[in-house]
């Protein structure tokens, strides 16, 4: 009797020796952010916006010459002949589809570039967390970028964002100084790399146009 229980007992203390070296921890992680963070992230996010910004200055340029041409039809509104507000209405006409459709393709063009860049930093930032997360003993680690993301509460301190930024960067030189930020705390994107090409104000309305604008793109490629 008292043999059996002595092999019970080790079992019993072997069992909590697997359960105490097996990992336990738990963490999240905003990938969003960590991609962003890094130095190489950042310096992607800075050159996308430079070879944007040549097209950028296009549109604002033709969203002004179409606020133009508004204020115009305004004053001919009142003292103008039908023809001269025709002729206007359908010159701000053609202007605004023109400006549409260049926010269109080249938002689109903009995202394609952003989600290339996104999903190669992703895999590799993916990478440094598979490393972390195995070195430091988690077991789970959450990704808490996604809007609709499950985590409903997470205690202080479980966030890795920042220690997988860190390492990233210690492992993967790049030009430019890292951002520092209080232990603790998230550094959310305020933007996706790259931003939006559309002009900040969009045309004002006429009477018979409409300037719809394309949403700000999603950041993609990692989940």
């Amino acid at each position: 009797m008292k043999k059996a229980f002595a092999v019970g007992a080790m079992l019993g203390a072997s069992s909590l020796l697997a359960f105490a070296q097996s990992p336990s921890k738990v963490g999240i992680i905003n990938i969003q952010a960590a991609i962003i963070g890094t130095r190489e992230g950042q310096a992607a996010a800075k050159d996308l916006e430079s070879k944007s910004a040549p097209k950028k200055r296009e549109l604002e340029k033709l969203q002004a010459d179409i606020n133009g041409l508004k204020d115009k039809f305004g004053k001919l509104n009142s003292v103008g002949s039908d023809e001269q507000k025709l002729s206007l209405q359908r010159e701000i006409d053609a202007k605004t589809k023109s400006f549409n459709r260049q926010v269109e393709d080249a938002q689109a063009e903009l995202d394609q570039e952003q989600g290339r860049l996104l999903n190669e930093l992703g895999g590799k930032v993916l990478a440094v967390l598979d490393k972390y997360a195995k070195d430091n003993g988690y077991a789970l680690i959450l990704d808490v970028s996604a809007q609709n993301t499950p985590v409903m509460f997470a205690a202080n301190g479980i966030d890795v964002t920042q220690d997988v930024v860190a390492l990233y960067d210690k492992n993967a030189p790049t030009a430019g100084a890292p951002t520092s930020a209080a232990p603790g705390t998230s550094t959310a994107p305020t933007k996706p790399v790259g931003g939006t090409i559309a002009p900040s104000v969009a045309p004002s309305k006429t009477p018979g146009t409409t300037t719809p604008r394309p949403a700000a793109p999603k950041p993609g490629g990692v989940k």
